[in-house]
This record gives structure tokens, sequence and C-alpha cells, in this order.
């Protein structure tokens, strides 16, 4: 399942046929402007349009993406109060919208430190289900950078919040290549990428692993800077991307492309020089390689 972040420009029911028009079989979105607190209201005939549109284009909406603005892990009473205020809408649209996931970034501590940052960041989520326990959306927090005082750019880091979420059914993982990189997890060469997702099964376990975020990164290893760059063009390289897509663990799990855009040709190539990774055997289906399965 390769897909896009795509547009909502227009409207809701928009995502699918520019998910169509970048070749994607699903799409990520945002539910509403990533840059502001306050959303539109989505009226009934909006979510009969947006789930015709997707009937119509066989595009399926996935996951979407939490404002930016939002800070689970803030020390300032008031901007926690508001961001996990903001996340329980964003849940709320997402199940009103029936897209099954919502990819969140865990958040940064400000200088008030690491632990007390991941146990804000738990107490955010706890709050957010019990106020939505009829709820279907799970949220799947990203890895990070590394960049300034943001949390999540360790595996052990996500593992803390994990410990601490009492609802387990609707917490999940996206990992985003990009991200990873960036924070020093090396994920190059066929070993280094079987050492990497050894560690992830190991601290979190790949049936946490909703999602994964398909992005080359514009700058190196361990840099710690959040650098989206287009697929095989930046300091990743093409074999890893072969590497996640042809591991047969991750076959059902979306991987969405985040990659610089300005029209829908630029997910097309991207998307293309995927695909153009996918292994496939006699019956038309991948065949993954049995050495990317990795040791349990």
């Amino acid at each position: 399942m390769l897909g896009a972040h795509v547009s909502i420009a227009g409207g809701l029911h928009n995502a699918p046929y520019n998910g169509k028009a970048g070749t994607c079989e699903v799409v990520q979105i945002f539910t509403r402007s990533r840059n502001r607190w306050g959303g539109r209201k989505i009226l009934p005939g909006e979510v009969e349009q947006f789930l015709q549109a997707q009937e119509e284009t066989k595009v399926r909406v996935v996951c979407a993406h939490d404002s930016y603005l939002i800070n689970l892990a803030s020390p300032d009473r008031a901007l926690f109060r508001k961001s996990w205020t903001a996340l329980l809408e964003e849940t709320k649209r997402c199940d009103l919208l029936e897209i099954p996931l919502l990819v969140a970034h865990p958040g940064s501590h400000v200088g008030s430190g690491e632990a007390k940052g991941l146990k804000r960041i738990a107490e955010a989520i706890n709050r957010v289900f019990d106020r939505s326990s009829d709820g279907k959306v799970s949220i799947c927090l990203e890895t990070t950078a590394g960049q300034g005082t943001s949390l999540g750019h360790r595996f052990e880091h996500l593992a803390e919040i994990l410990a601490r979420v009492e609802n387990r059914d609707r917490i999940g993982i996206c990992l985003d290549t990009c991200h990873i990189f960036a924070a020093g997890y090396p994920i190059r060469t066929r070993e280094e990428y079987r050492a990497t997702m050894k560690a992830f099964d190991q601290v979190l376990g790949l049936k946490r692993l909703r999602v994964i975020h398909m992005n080359d990164s514009k700058k190196g290893p361990g840099s710690c800077v959040d650098r989206h760059e287009h697929i095989g063009r930046g300091r990743i390289g093409k074999v890893p991307f072969g590497l996640f897509l042809n591991d047969r663990r991750l076959l059902r799990v979306p991987k969405i492309i985040e990659t610089p855009k300005a029209s829908a040709r630029e997910d097309r190539i991207n998307l293309k020089r995927l695909r153009s990774l996918i292994e496939v055997g006699p019956a038309g289906r991948p065949k993954p390689r049995s050495s990317c399965r990795g040791r349990r």
C-alpha cells in the first residue's frame, strides 16, 4: 500500500482525487489547517462526499496527521491543555471521517527534561482516550529526528510513553525513514537495516508499527535535522527503501511519502521509483528477500 500526503484544498473529498492523480493507493491528509488551533466543523454532507470519493477512486484515506502546533510534552499548563484538547478534537474528526490512524508528533520538553516530557505525553494521550471511550481511531506516535528538545528520536522514548498509556488497543507507531536516519539509526545497508529493525522490534514491537513515512533525507546520518528529500536523491539513497518494501513483515503496513512537491507529478515520480524496487514473484505478488526478516 503506497501513497502520499495530499492536499484537501477545496474540500476533504478532493483528497482521494488528488491521490489518484499522484498514482496513490492510499493517502494521508490534514483534516484541518496544520498551523491553526481552530478547525471548521465537518458537516454531514462533507462526510458523505469524502467517503463516496474514496469509493469512486478506490484510493483510501488511511491516516491523518495532527496539527504542528500541538505539543503534548509542554511544561506550560495552558499550552499542555490546549494541546491535548486539540488532539482530542483531531481524533473526533478522524472518527467522523472513518480514518483509522492519526499520526502525532510526541512533542518537545522545552528544557524541562526528557522524563517529565515523556510522562506528560502519556498523560495527555490517556486524557484523550478517557474522553473518547467510544472512539476507534488509533494514535500513532511518530519517530522524530532529534532536533532541539523534541522527544521520540529514540525508540526507548516511545516505549516509555507506550508503557504509560492505559488503552493499548488505540496506540501505535509511525516510523519515518528520514527521521530515524537523522536520529542516528543506520539503514543504508542490508546489515544496518536488519540491525535497526531488530532494535525496533525488541524495544517497541513490530506489531505496533501501523504506518511508515517513506522519505529520503537532505542531511546526513545522525544530523538530527528533519529535511525530507525525493526518494533516492538524498543521503539515504534507494537501497534502504527496497528493504522496507520487500520486508514481508511490513507488506500490510501503509507507506506514505512526504517528499517535496509542487504538483502531483512529483508524487508520481517518487512512487514510480519506489515501485521499481519491489521484487515481484511469478504470481505477480511481492517476493521479499528472506534476508530482510532479521532475527527475533
